[in-house]
């Protein structure tokens, strides 16, 4: 009995250890959170800075300082733990196993169209900088669906990011973004990240749209730029579900400023690392005690588009 109480004992105390350095790890001590604080202030500034230019000289100017500012923060021992909660104008994701976390933004430009800018950086034992600058090179992709890097980023503002296990661990994940396009267009984007040997990869072929045909490595969408389109990832179903997009009539197909959503809904399903399509997907909302005041959207005629 003494044996098994000392073994318990022994057990008890490494486990606390071991939760204890972890915390540890994920602590950020008090003069740098200070130093964190300052800079958020001063980010959120140059945010508002860049937002309110108007021309792309100024915007650029501001949008350089705030890089810098950024690149400073970031330089600051275990910053990787710092959230940046109050830096609204800038989307930050955070892998769900806490190993990266993806920092985007854009920036309009006086034409209609954007640049975007963004980082990721890397989780590290000793809490220092490690990280992976994105370079947007959409203008100069002669491919939009190729396998790129970081240095040749299909550039893109991202809201959202899935973990896609396949044999009990972590793959690669799932970006949904958005892409302001140009004055007529707007774009959303569902991308893969993935690391090999060290260096970041994006794209993947793992996107099924017809059987027997080769997949793609990413899907991008175009539609009307005063039309909103929904790309979401479902949990219940593990799907990532969006709106159908069709034109305004069928002699409008191939032009995307004549496209919008057609009250139908097609999806991906994630199933062993792969995701199908599916399309006319039957969507069911829970039940509430508001559905009585909306009546039920009559569906328009399905018209297969093709995504670029």
């Amino acid at each position: 009995m003494f044996k098994k109480i000392k073994i318990y004992i022994i057990v008890t105390a490494l486990v606390c250890c071991a939760l204890t350095k972890s915390n540890a790890q994920q602590t950020i001590g008090n003069n740098e959170k200070l130093s964190l604080n300052k800079l958020q202030d001063t980010l959120i500034q140059l945010s508002e800075e860049v937002a309110a230019a108007t021309n792309n000289i100024n915007r650029l100017e501001k949008n350089t300082q705030f890089v810098k500012k950024l690149i400073s923060a970031l330089k600051i021992n275990d910053s990787f733990h710092y959230n940046f909660d109050s830096l609204k104008r800038v989307s930050i994701l955070k892998s769900t196993d806490q190993s990266f976390r993806i920092i985007t933004w854009h920036l309009p430009n006086d034409d209609g169209t954007y640049r975007y800018y963004g980082t990721i950086q890397m989780s590290t034992p000793d809490g220092s900088l490690k990280m992976f600058p994105l370079t947007d090179q959409t203008q100069n992709l002669s491919n939009v669906t190729a396998i790129t890097n970081n240095k040749n980023w299909f550039g893109a503002r991202y809201y959202e990011i899935i973990p896609i296990i396949n044999q009990g661990k972590t793959a690669y994940w799932i970006l949904l973004g958005w892409k302001g396009n140009d004055q007529k267009t707007s774009k959303k984007v569902i991308e893969v990240l993935s690391f090999e040997n060290g260096e970041v990869i994006f794209g993947k072929n793992i996107f099924e749209n017809v059987k027997g045909k080769p997949l793609l490595n990413r899907v991008i969408f175009e539609y009307n730029k005063q039309s909103s389109m929904t790309l979401l990832f479902d949990k219940k179903t593990n799907q990532i579900i969006f709106d159908h997009l069709a034109p305004f009539k069928p002699e409008m197909i191939g032009n995307y400023e004549f496209y919008a959503g057609d009250l139908s809904f097609d999806g991906y399903k994630i199933k062993l690392g792969k995701l199908s399509l599916l399309e006319n997907l039957d969507l069911k909302n829970d039940p509430t005690s508001n559905d009585d005041f909306y009546g039920k959207p009559v569906k328009a005629a399905n018209v297969t588009i093709k995504n670029n």
